[in-house]
């Protein structure tokens, strides 16, 4: 072959690649709404940030889907989840064994620990689209070999399933309240994918009401100036100083928009605080400052990054933007999306201390906003949360 042939395939290769990275980066996307509406992502369609394989099942990322083509087991997000309804698309091999488990133990049987949404027709009574153990599907919703889209739904002990658009299951069962969200490769093995795989936190309640900071006590001695403005936001302005809310909470998740009116400024989100001390509690970091043009170079960890644990693998927000961010925080392992994008993923190592600046820390702890420097000003908009249940013993 010519020099010029090997380098027309060369260049062919490279724009069917770049054309395969923008098919996986659409199929698992966001809109603007859906990011304004508290949707996050859970697979980003090219690496497996934020998973963990349990079981003898090999995992990788093709085609942006999650798939597997060898062995049985799981994959698991390490994060846990609540109340929530969860979107995502499977394509399953004719034959093949499948399921969705949510609320589910870490662990190589999470259906033994949580709820499995059954993909295959191999149980007798529970096809496709049931919730094993719990409640039967009507027969009929599989589809060899073809992309399905499911809708599952936990809302406290109400639980639905909608496959393809039909809904399939509507029951109540309280038996599980939280856990992790995985998808199985089984026996009979066939090839599995999924992809799309977004979820909504539901049960989230304002603790800022927008017209006052009523629930909010600012820590005296410090220079940040906290006001609510007219358009209803939460504005810092100044620094140093703290604002804590009155309420405390252990597991949860957060959601808020913020936005920085400056350049590369400099806040965070604290949590687990210890009321009435100053900076205490883990941070999520806020700034929107990279290295050069790489955002996945992030400086001073970067926002959405663990302070002082882990860097933001990204920075996806840029300054003068609203951007929306959501905390988990389920007993040692906290996790940040900014909008709707995962950008950290980290269980704390540390032996227990009161201040998880020191340590860690699985108390119910205060929330705060830091106002850092004299440069600080940022605002904060709707601030909700839910806390999530107690963990059901055993798990």
């Amino acid at each position: 072959m010519r020099r010029g042939q090997t380098c027309a395939w060369a260049f062919l290769a490279a724009a069917l690649a770049f054309a395969g990275q923008q098919a996986a980066g659409e199929i698992n996307s966001l809109s603007k709404e859906e990011i304004a509406d508290g949707w996050i992502l859970l697979f980003d369609g090219t690496t497996t940030f934020g998973w963990e394989v349990v079981g003898g099942a090999k995992w990788a990322v093709a085609d942006g889907a999650l798939t597997s083509n060898e062995g049985e087991g799981w994959i698991l997000t390490n994060t846990e989840f609540a109340n929530f309804t969860l979107k995502v698309e499977f394509r399953v091999g004719d034959g093949g064994n499948s399921g969705i488990c949510f609320r589910a133990a870490k662990g190589p049987k999470p259906y033994e620990t949580g709820y499995e949404m059954q993909i295959g027709d191999h149980m007798r009574g529970e096809p496709t689209g049931s919730i094993e153990h719990v409640a039967a599907a009507p027969p009929g919703a599989r589809k060899p070999n073809d992309w399905q889209s499911a809708v599952i739904t936990a809302e406290g002990d109400h639980l639905t399933v909608v496959l393809d658009g039909k809904q399939l299951v509507d029951t109540r069962n309280p038996k599980y309240g939280r856990g992790v969200i995985g998808f199985q490769r089984g026996a009979p093995q066939r090839k599995v994918e999924f992809r799309s795989v977004a979820l909504k936190p539901l049960g989230l309640k304002p603790i800022f009401n927008g017209k006052d900071l009523s629930g909010w006590k600012v820590l005296p001695g410090h220079k940040s100036v906290y006001s609510v403005t007219p358009a209803g936001e939460l504005n810092v302005k100044d620094g140093n100083g703290d604002i804590q809310t009155e309420g405390k909470w252990a597991d949860f998740c957060f959601q808020l928009d913020i936005i920085s009116n400056g350049k590369h400024l400099n806040s965070g989100v604290f949590f687990r605080g210890i009321p009435g001390q100053f900076w205490t509690g883990y941070e999520s970091q806020i700034r929107n400052q990279w290295q050069g043009e790489d955002r996945t170079k992030p400086v001073d960890f970067g926002t959405g990054g663990i302070y002082g644990q882990q860097p933001a693998r990204k920075v996806v927000p840029s300054d003068g933007e609203w951007f929306t961010k959501t905390i988990v925080a389920n007993g040692r392992h906290m996790a940040v999306w900014v909008n709707g994008y995962q950008v950290s993923d980290w269980t704390d190592p540390r032996p227990p201390n009161d201040n998880p600046r020191q340590g860690c820390r699985l108390d119910a702890g205060i929330i705060s906003l830091q106002g850092h420097d004299p440069t600080t000003d940022l605002s904060f908009r709707n601030l909700r949360l839910a806390e999530y249940p107690k963990r059901e013993t055993g798990k």
